[in-house]
């Protein structure tokens, strides 16, 4: 059995979501747990933050076939919405599994302004700048209007999604926070019941009072991640993933022979390489060939080589012994960090990226 494992510290995950929370003065909170939880597996992430006497009051997900997931593994209270745009076919199993969909087009009112079913509770999703999905700000209002007079439709929330809450400069947020708050006045003033409004997302958690509204709905920072580096770190967290391997193998390399494909590592003295069980096919992207690096038995280590599907390796001349003992791939030495965001800088991402494409064939350990 291979040796490559993916340790989930789901305190840490605690940790973040109490902070958060506390961070958004207690509002409600809709825990992001869309693509796996961001690569750390949805379904114990959840049930963990399930057994907190403060729990999340809704989880938020991508697609239904997520939220039948969650739905399937006990979570039959908790509210689940869907940031998919809602499918008129799926309105059976919305309603066997009580999921809300997201409506966002004028079609999707018009359907729903003649449904007569059983009660489905929804929420609308309003562009105010994302270009994306949503009604257009102008015309949210009437269109919002006309749903709630359908009785046979529960209007439990309404969001918008910011498009540059990461960044420095928070104009562009402020006028989509602006434009979002003058729709919820005007359903408020018109006694138009909307459920709760929800706009904060990581960054605007971080840095946006003004985007809390009724719920914060976090999800990098959930994991341990700022947003990108423009962010305040307002909010103290703990990355929730490392990534650990073993050594199996190791190879004298005698000055000016190469390692791996293509070499692009020439060695400029005699070395010790490490082989370890993990490639791009795990997650490990090639763009940090001869660029990354490792912890092992408390020392720094530099990877070589252009990384391969299944192996990278690693200078290991200054490690004495090494075969069959532990590395960390991604997470915190004694004194030193090698984490996402450090893997994004490199490969010129973001940390969202990485963890979730630390494959499923890597298996999670979950330690609480």
């Amino acid at each position: 059995m291979r040796k490559s494992v993916a340790r989930i510290y789901l305190k840490n995950l605690e940790f973040n979501y109490v902070n958060l929370r506390k961070k958004g003065n207690n509002r409600k909170v809709m825990a992001v747990v869309k693509a796996d939880a961001y690569g750390h597996g949805m379904v114990r992430c959840v049930e963990h933050l399930e057994k907190l006497t403060n729990k999340p009051e809704y989880y938020g997900v991508a697609l239904v076939e997520e939220a039948i997931e969650l739905r399937n593994s006990g979570v039959t209270s908790s509210p689940i919405l869907s940031f998919g745009p809602i499918d008129f076919e799926d309105i059976p199993i919305l309603l066997e599994n009580q999921i809300i969909p997201t409506v966002c087009t004028k079609e999707h009112i018009e359907f729903l302004s003649d449904y007569s079913g059983k009660e489905l509770k929804i929420h609308v999703n309003i562009d105010t700048g994302m270009g994306r999905l949503g009604l257009p700000y102008i015309k949210a209002f009437d269109l919002i209007k006309r749903i709630s007079e359908n009785k046979s439709i529960v209007l439990d929330g309404i969001y918008t999604h910011l498009a540059c809450s990461d960044e420095n400069d928070k104009s562009y947020s402020k006028l989509q926070l602006m434009r979002f708050g003058n729709i919820v006045e005007k359903l408020k003033n018109n006694g138009i019941k909307y459920g709760v409004a929800h706009a904060a997302n990581s960054g605007a958690v971080l840095d946006l009072q003004d985007s809390y509204f009724d719920m914060i709905r976090p999800g990098i920072s959930l994991y341990g991640y700022y947003p990108s580096k423009d962010t305040s770190e307002s909010v103290n967290l703990k990355p929730v993933m490392e990534l650990c391997s073993v050594v199996s193998t190791t190879k004298k390399i005698p000055q000016g022979e190469s390692v791996s494909y293509g070499r692009t590592y020439i060695a400029k003295q005699d070395i010790v390489s490490g082989t370890i069980g993990f490639g791009y096919a795990d997650g490990y992207n090639r763009q940090l060939s001869n660029r990354g690096k490792a912890f092992i038995q408390g020392r720094t280590v530099n990877q070589i080589g252009r990384v391969t599907m299944d192996r990278i390796m690693f200078d290991l001349s200054e490690i004495s012994d090494s075969e069959n003992k532990e590395i960390i791939l991604l997470g915190k030495g004694n004194t030193q960090k090698f984490d996402a965001a450090d893997w994004a800088d490199i490969c010129n991402t973001i940390p969202y990226e990485i963890t979730c494409n630390i494959s499923k064939r890597v298996p999670r350990e979950y330690i609480v």
